[in-house]
């Protein structure tokens, strides 16, 4: 873990969770930039790696909550984090999100338009995020836990109609890379989600709420884009080739 430069970033946050909140202060794409170096995106991007790597070496560097090895997790468990903590009643808070954007949006509007952008792309991305909850849990999800069954048990493996796992794991990389792009795109119009002076507590709070959704977005993309699909498909292709 010494030489991060020639890490992948996506590694990096695998192995070490906390690193997360370090490329969020640096505006570091984690989740769908994930494959790249993190000397690459830091040359490309203008940051100071020296920078970065100090704060990602930082000893007392604080450590979040959730602070955990995933890397060493196997591949159903992963799942089963992604299905309990991500997916589970995320559309409760979404729609909380949702009701605070068009209410903020209505009384400020005029003087802030770009609320009207922001009401409008977050209702866009409740709408894809739903339907694209809906095929990993109706599809991918469960063909990853007969896939790991088979492996266990030594048995076949199992059929799956879209042959192989590769193809919807691509549709699922390209529906976060969608989100990500939507997500980025408010946070600028938005001044990263900061409420100007002439801001109630609620344009605060829908801020606050929408940075939120945006990290925890990150964290749950990161996990299926650089763990879960990864293995998915080494496990299909070594299971098919024993």
């Amino acid at each position: 873990m010494n030489d991060y430069a020639q890490m992948t970033v996506g590694d990096i946050v695998s192995h070490d969770s906390a690193a997360a909140y370090v490329f969020d202060r640096f505006g570091i794409d984690f989740c769908c930039g994930g494959n790249r170096l993190l000397s690459e995106i830091c040359e490309k991007g203008g940051i100071r790696l020296e920078d970065v790597v100090a704060c990602l070496s930082a000893p007392k560097r604080e450590m979040p909550a959730d602070h955990l090895a995933f890397y060493r997790w196997p591949l159903d468990l992963l799942v089963d984090y992604v299905l309990k903590i991500y997916h589970r009643n995320w559309k409760a808070g979404a729609l909380k999100i949702k009701d605070l954007a068009h209410k903020v949006a209505e009384v400020h509007g005029e003087i802030h338009p770009e609320l009207l952008e922001v009401r409008d792309l977050f209702d866009a991305a409740l709408t894809a995020l739903e339907e694209h909850f809906d095929k990993e849990e109706q599809i991918l999800f469960p063909y990853i836990y007969e896939l790991v069954q088979a492996v266990e048990n030594k048995t076949p493996v199992p059929e799956f109609h879209c042959g192989s796992i590769s193809f919807p794991i691509a549709v699922m990389e390209d529906d976060h890379e969608a989100e990500g792009e939507r997500f980025k795109y408010m946070r600028k119009i938005t001044n990263g989600f900061t409420a100007p002076q002439d801001g109630c507590t609620s344009y605060r709070l829908l801020m606050e709420e929408l940075d939120r959704f945006e990290q925890h977005l990150h964290r749950h993309i990161h996990l299926e884009n650089n763990l879960i699909f990864p293995q998915a498909i080494e496990l299909q292709n070594s299971h098919m080739a024993s």
